[in-house]
């Protein structure tokens, strides 16, 4: 298997405070793969190494089998970032926001058209960066992301803060990406996206990985806290543990009539971080 990223005891602190305490991962090339933690777990930072801009204090990582700590430009050409602090030139069109970063990576104003074309500016090109909705700024900032076409994306909480449609745009050009054989590095703490998006997720918890794979495998793994819910013919709901013990009490609801229906609740990527933590993973 081809490996796109790679992380190997990456720690980091600043100061008295350890934001990544021993990181180990592989990220498959091809795949969507997804980092998971609540704000100020260590997300970004995690980026910031992976793409060398940031040494850790101890550990190893590469991309695209490129030492993280020895990037080339070329290398860095074959990387595309998204990161909530890079933010967008307002006085700037869409247009000329590129024309900017084009110059930099020494490429063809064509590919500026392009790349509009791709993140839907195309008929925005002209407008200035502060005339934008939010969600157009967010198009804006994954568009800078593709200019290179790069192999690897690297998109921090891309979604985050847009409105339902302007967040399944973005998700919709995430896919189409993976569809393209990209590899794409994201990092969320909404759970119902990674389990839409993601091939595999890592859990990150106050710098720490405390649960690594699939998101259907994850939840499988803790599926003792599958529940039965039972709504009663008076209107209210009763939660049961999932398991043989209790098959009399819903015999006796079923038997009163009293039982209406009766299904089970799957745990999520939410109630696993929930158990591991103690805390939530929206938080």
């Amino acid at each position: 298997m081809t490996y796109a990223i790679t992380a190997a005891g990456i720690t980091m602190s600043f100061g008295a405070h350890k934001v990544l305490d021993g990181i180990d991962m592989k990220v498959p090339a091809g795949e969507i793969f997804g980092l998971l933690g609540p704000s100020g777990a260590g997300k970004t930072t995690l980026i910031k190494i992976l793409t060398g801009q940031t040494a850790p204090d101890s550990g190893a990582a590469s991309i695209n089998g490129s030492s993280s700590d020895r990037l080339t430009d070329a290398d860095r050409m074959k990387f595309g970032i998204m990161m909530d602090d890079f933010g967008v030139y307002e006085r700037l069109s869409c247009f000329d926001n590129l024309k900017l970063f084009a110059r930099i990576y020494g490429l063809d104003d064509s590919r500026i058209k392009s790349v509009l074309e791709k993140v839907g500016l195309a008929e925005a090109a002209k407008k200035p960066a502060s005339a934008l909705s939010k969600g157009m700024t967010g198009r804006l900032r994954l568009a800078r992301a593709f200019m290179t076409d790069p192999y690897i994306l690297f998109l921090d909480e891309p979604t985050s803060g847009l409105d339902p449609a302007a967040a399944d745009a973005i998700r919709r050009m995430i896919i189409a990406e993976k569809s393209r054989g990209r590899t794409v590095f994201l990092t969320t703490h909404d759970m119902a996206e990674a389990a839409k998006l993601c091939d595999h997720i890592a859990l990150l918890n106050d710098g720490t990985i405390v649960e690594q794979g699939s998101p259907a495998e994850i939840c499988r793994k803790y599926d003792h806290q599958r529940r039965l819910k039972i709504h009663l013919s008076d209107g209210s709901d009763t939660e049961l543990p999932y398991g043989a013990g209790a098959a009399a009490e819903i015999a006796e609801l079923i038997r009163s009539g009293r039982a209406e229906t009766i299904h089970t609740t799957e745990p999520d990527l939410e109630t696993v971080f929930m158990e591991l933590t103690g805390k939530e993973l929206s938080a």
